[in-house]
């Protein structure tokens, strides 16, 4: 297998895409293919179809190394090393769909002339599968550790690069290895199964720190005390440390919910009753809801209400709207009897298609323009900087529920607000001058 031959990308989402200019930023040639035409015609044009910081940039920069393609055949006759990047959902049993990566693997040759590298999140155990139909075909298991926001820099200064070959393969392995190798980090050898399983446990790990500082979130609001303090001397032991310890209003994203659910319905069908990570998706799906709860406390019934929702990407830095706290919110504030606002700065476009019974504004003062009530729940830079003094005379009730813990509880509270974060001390005093003041005021003309 040549090295000077080009790396081949299949499947150019969030993954693919990064996979492909980053490989390209760091002088490989690149051909990536996606069946979606459109979507390859785009990047030809050097259009980046996700926002992704610096990612369009790179694109930019990187053309003259950058293909792409929308057949398969075209990825074959050029390049031997494959990344596998498709999407891999999750089906209505909650097991993973894995017919994409069935497609890719029965397009290529069985006759070890193209080594495949899985990228796409996949449960352990695929890589056997995937032998057992393909005897012949190279097969390493390299997950990845992308976050949405800094991908770039995560792909380009990895903490840890995981390669799994079973052996009789360990050559393919040492393939990966000296194209990663450059990069840093740590490399992490071991076998296909045990890779495929590092990524899912990594995730749900993460996702069980940020649903257990959600629990304690919910008992400090019962006790007095403050979630943020908590945490911040939780994080201060070396053994926990501080990351994913904000409370807020739930994970979401492409990875989380998926990953959780999927080792969740592997253990099920392995036979194991993965009773911790149960717990975990309650939680993360309950604490959603019981913003709903603060909501009512500060203003009674919310038919008629008009609530604003700032914020309506899963996180910063991205317009990744897949199981957002939005939707849930939207969702439910629909189903109480409310009108809800959105206004988010780079996601109004997915938030069109997936949240259409809700009136998306082109900023965050004409969202909260007449509201009776406001939740932040993305925490965007911009959110900090606004004048809330002034937007407090402008909203018919100024209620705000802090979804993430980001804003300052004073500033808010003596700008006139009625705040409450999340497990945090409320201004319980505040909540029947608010709904008095939404009762007794002439509604305010719609924005």
């Amino acid at each position: 297998m040549s090295e000077q031959r080009p790396i081949g990308v299949i499947g150019v989402g969030w993954v693919g895409l990064v996979t492909a200019v980053c490989f390209a930023d760091r002088g490989h040639e690149v051909i990536a293919m996606d069946i979606d035409e459109a979507k390859v015609d785009a990047l030809r044009a050097g259009e980046v179809p996700i926002h992704e910081p610096g990612l369009g940039e790179l694109l930019e920069r990187n053309r003259e190394r950058l293909r792409f393609a929308a057949r398969m055949p075209e990825v074959l006759d050029s390049a031997r090393l494959l990344f596998c990047c498709v999407d891999t959902p999750p089906t209505y049993s909650g097991d993973a769909d894995l017919s994409r990566v069935r497609a890719v693997v029965s397009d290529l040759s069985d006759d070890g002339d193209h080594l495949l590298v899985m990228k796409s999140t996949v449960p352990s155990g695929t890589g056997r599968a995937i032998r057992r139909d393909a005897p012949d075909l190279p097969y390493v298991s390299c997950p990845e550790f992308l976050k949405e926001g800094t991908a770039i820099d995560d792909f380009l200064h990895p903490d840890r690069v995981v390669i799994g070959a079973d052996p009789g393969d360990e050559w393919a392995g040492d393939q990966v290895e000296a194209i990663y190798r450059p990069l840093g980090g740590e490399i992490v050898r071991t076998d296909v199964a045990s890779a495929e399983m590092i990524k899912l446990a990594a995730n749900a790990f993460l996702a069980t720190k940020i649903s257990f500082i959600n629990e304690i979130a919910n008992v400090c609001e019962e006790v007095g005390a403050d979630v943020t303090e908590v945490a911040r001397g939780m994080g201060l032991d070396e053994r926990i440390g501080p990351s994913f310890l904000r409370a807020g209003v739930g994970y979401g994203g492409s990875c989380f919910p998926k990953d959780v659910s999927a080792l969740k319905q592997l253990a099920g069908n392995s036979g194991y009753h993965f009773q911790l990570l149960t717990s975990v998706i309650e939680v993360n799906e309950l604490q959603k809801r019981r913003v709903i709860g603060k909501l009512e406390k500060h203003l009674g019934s919310l038919v008629g209400k008009r609530v604003a929702l700032l914020g309506l990407a899963f996180k910063p830095k991205t317009d990744d709207m897949r199981e957002a706290s939005s939707l849930v919110l939207a969702s439910r504030l629909q189903g109480e009897g409310a009108t809800v606002r959105g206004y988010d700065p780079v996601a109004e476009n997915r938030a069109r298609e997936l949240l259409p019974g809700i009136e998306l504004l082109d900023s965050p003062e004409a969202a909260l323009e007449g509201a009776d009530a406001a939740i932040l729940v993305t925490e965007w830079p911009e959110f900090a900087e606004l004048d809330w003094e002034s937007l407090a005379k402008r909203m018919k009730a100024p209620v705000l529920i802090d979804g993430r813990n980001y804003l300052d509880p004073e500033r808010l509270r003596g700008a006139g607000f009625a705040y409450e974060g999340i497990g945090r001390s409320g201004d319980e005093a505040a909540a029947p001058a608010a709904a008095a003041k939404a009762d007794s005021e002439p509604e305010a003309p719609r924005g």
